[in-house]
């Protein structure tokens, strides 16, 4: 049965056996918003693309709105000052998550970093990622993994080119950034396509990712969580269990192997940092195979996400490509790959990415939050417990922020101090305040890297007959809804 079809469902029910819910002193001061239906509130008005309903209805009622969503009362952010006031401000009342009821499955939401609250486990994450997995010193020491990774695609498209064939940029692109994190973490390649294991990583990653997208009843109507009516909890599990296994599996096998012949084992992997014991900020087993998992789950989408955006917008901007292929050129001797250390030097491929950021944020609402207790934010009070979206969608294309906010024109950024690592509330791709992703560095190296070699090697056209599609769709991550194929050519 659909989502929509329990809603009608759940209305009746809820209509005979309802209590009137009590007036509250704060009801008054919430933000404004579209009135809500009676039980099931706003939810219809968020149809298929949440973060475009909610734009529209935030140019209607202002860039802080509340919505009755089932139960759930929500809180939507649509600027920068006003996200600034909960990434930054509020940030101590207001960094703790919005549990979804399928991040359940295996205790995930008790250990899986993004989602527990501020705590002693917390800290020691973060300090591992700081520290440790994504310090600076790290990434330089394995940098060679992922510049091997893109050699091999760079070959993978010289061979498509020699043959004139299109291709599929988004399955390659998934390919390689699971490769260049599966390489950055155990110094092994998860998306060969030979490989059986490869081929299940990727469906339960997959598995993983369609779930969390989707709308859950138990979420909006939280009397319902133990019932798991739509059976998503359930299906998580098998998924996630699954990669948790797997996990599980190459780590026993690394400790094994440090035993047997530590001669044998790569001394330049994230792997090999967490397994060290020379740091006190030790996690045991279990916390590790679920820090790995949201490293993969989230790195691969989400980097391959952004960089099919990137190439679809070049495709459709002739002169925008052209200008950044000419720059690589002229820094990057010819047949050599675009290497980390060129990033600096290569501001229009720079000012590339933070346009596509800007365009398209593949998480477009970031993780919701849930307030501590309650807030005001400009006049308005933001209740306890409410869940609390920042609609970076929207405030990507805020025309008073933005000159031309539907064109996509990298120039915008060229001499400009806007940065995507939570400074600068305007452009937020990875969130802000103590919550802000902590693989931002490994994120954009992958980004430069991939998208700087791709276009520095190859001139790119869309197949004869065909345009890019621009349509999105909307899940745990904004992708896009048709893949993005394209012919490459020799230079």
């Amino acid at each position: 049965m659909e989502f929509w079809t329990f809603i009608l469902f759940l209305s009746v029910v809820f209509f005979i056996s309802r209590l009137k819910s009590k007036s509250t002193s704060s009801s008054n001061k919430l933000p404004p918003g579209p009135n809500p239906l009676p039980l099931i509130g706003n939810l219809l008005d968020l149809g298929d693309k949440p973060h475009k309903s909610l734009a529209t209805m935030a140019r209607v009622h202002g860039q802080i709105i509340s919505l009755k969503l089932g139960r759930v009362t929500a809180v939507v952010i649509s600027s920068s000052a006003m996200a600034k006031e909960v990434l930054q401000t509020n940030d101590q009342f207001l960094c703790n998550r919005t549990i979804p009821d399928a991040l359940t499955a295996h205790s995930h939401h008790e250990v899986g970093f993004p989602w527990i609250p501020v705590s002693p486990l917390w800290r020691n994450y973060r300090k591992i990622c700081n520290n440790t997995l994504f310090a600076a010193k790290i990434l330089d020491m394995n940098e060679n993994l992922r510049r091997k990774k893109v050699e091999e695609l760079v070959e993978t498209v010289r061979k498509s080119a020699l043959k004139g064939e299109a291709v599929d940029l988004g399955r390659l692109v998934f390919a390689t950034t699971l490769n260049l994190l599966s390489n950055t973490i155990f110094s092994v390649d998860l998306a060969d396509p030979n490989s059986e294991l490869a081929k299940e990583f990727k469906k339960y990653v997959w598995g993983i990712l369609e779930e969390a997208g989707k709308p859950n009843l138990s979420d909006y109507f939280p009397m319902l969580r133990k019932f798991d009516i739509q059976g998503m909890r359930k299906r998580m599990e098998i998924h996630m269990r699954n990669v948790l296994n797997l996990l599980d599996s190459m780590i026993k096998q690394r400790m094994k192997q440090q035993e047997l012949n530590p001669d044998s084992v790569p001394k330049n992997d994230l792997l090999h940092c967490l397994l060290k014991n020379d740091t006190d900020t030790k996690i045991d087993g279990n916390q590790m195979i679920h820090l790995l998992l949201v490293l993969f789950v989230a790195g691969s989408d989400t980097t391959s996400s952004t960089l099919q955006w990137a190439m679809a917008e070049l495709l459709r901007n002739p002169d925008k490509l052209a200008k950044a292929q000419a720059e690589i050129r002229k820094l990057v001797l010819k047949n050599r790959i675009v290497e980390e250390a060129d990033i600096p030097r290569l501001p229009y491929l720079q000012a590339v990415v933070k346009e596509t950021f800007r365009l398209h944020p593949v998480a477009p609402l970031l993780l919701p939050r849930k307030a501590q207790q309650e807030v005001e934010i400009a006049s308005f009070t933001i209740p306890k417990d409410a869940q609390i979206m920042i609609n970076i969608w929207a405030m990507g294309r805020d025309p008073t922020k933005w000159e031309n906010p539907e064109c996509f024109e990298p120039e915008r950024f060229l001499g400009s101090e806007i940065d995507v690592r939570g400074r600068s509330f305007e452009l937020i791709p990875f969130g802000g305040g103590r919550r802000i992703c902590p693989g931002i560095p490994l994120a954009m190296r992958m980004m430069h890297l991939i998208l700087g070699s791709l276009i520095s090697f190859f001139d790119w056209k869309v197949e004869d007959g065909f345009e890019v599609n621009m349509e999105d769709k909307f899940g745990i991550t904004v992708e896009m809804a048709h893949p993005l194929r394209a012919i490459p050519s020799l230079i």
